[in-house]
This record gives structure tokens, C-alpha cells and sequence, in this order.
């Protein structure tokens, strides 16, 4: 969106007064994000007054599309560090205890026992582990029934 013909409040005014029927929307986050960063930085956002500054958050919220919430989000993060910069999730998820190796071993236990059922696989499991010692069944042991039931269902 070309806006540089925007300068002053004023005429945010009357652009916000006059495109009040108008949709607008960025797609991009990032080009949206830098966007925002520059009207507060040509506006000189942190110097103006309360009632300039609802404007200016008006302005970007009618362009942008995004709520009021996360427009004062994002100029919190440029009144704190100058930039608005996207943050990266970093969440890895669940990791998972048991392995595709557990899984053909419960499916292996379950044929030779021609499927019995959950409580019983669970104590043959716990059995292989802690009388015989076998370590195959070293996670298998703990399982309890219904994620018993989750793995051979899945």
C-alpha cells in the first residue's frame, strides 16, 4: 500500500473518517509487521499524545486487519526495543517414551499370547523386565493399560 501521501495526524483523520466502508489487509506478516514499525516511526508514535496516538492505532488496525490487542502488543515490543520482529516458536512438542521398536515388541508379545487382554499384557510386560531381566520390556514394563490400548490401537 502506497501511503506515503499520509503525513500528519489530521490526515489520518480524514483517511480513517473517509474509508470507513473500505476492507483493507496485508497478507504478509513481515511485510505487515514492517508496515507498522515505519507508521509509528514517520508518525513519531512514543511523542504523541493520548488522542494522537488512538489514531495512529486506528489507522493500523483498519489496514492491517489485526486487533487492538495485538496492535498495542506490537508497538509495546517497538516502545521496548525500537523493532517489531516476528517471534519463532520454538516448541519441539511431546517427545515420545515409547519407540516403533516397543510398538512391534507389544505386537509381538500380543500374538504370542493370541491378544490377551490390557492388564494381562501389562503383567507379562512387568514380568519380562523385573524377574527375567529381559531389556527389551525395560519401557514396556511401566505402560499402563489404556496407553496399552492407545499403542495397539494405533
Amino acid at each position: 500500500m502506497n501511503d506515503t501521501r499520509i503525513k500528519t495526524i489530521e490526515q489520518v483523520r480524514e483517511f480513517l473518517a473517509g474509508n470507513s466502508a473500505v476492507e483493507f489487509s496485508i497478507s504478509a506478516k513481515d511485510e505487515c509487521y514492517s508496515w507498522i514499525e515505519q507508521i509509528l516511526i514517520r508518525f513519531g508514535y512514543r511523542n504523541r499524545g493520548k488522542a494522537e496516538k488512538g489514531l495512529l492505532l486506528d489507522l493500523i488496525g483498519k489496514v492491517s486487519g489485526y486487533s487492538r490487542i495485538q496492535i498495542k502488543r506490537l508497538v509495546k515490543q517497538y516502545s521496548d526495543t525500537g523493532r517489531i520482529k516476528r517471534r519463532k516458536s520454538i516448541s519441539k512438542g511431546f517427545t515420545r517414551k515409547y519407540t516403533h521398536q516397543d510398538i512391534r515388541l507389544l505386537a509381538y508379545t500380543d500374538g504370542l499370547h493370541r491378544d490377551l487382554s490390557g492388564p494381562a499384557i501389562k503383567k507379562i510386560c512387568e514380568r519380562a523386565w523385573k524377574e527375567f531381566g529381559d531389556a527389551k520390556y525395560e519401557r514396556l514394563a511401566g505402560i499402563s493399560v489404556s496407553h496399552l490400548y492407545n499403542l495397539r490401537r494405533g
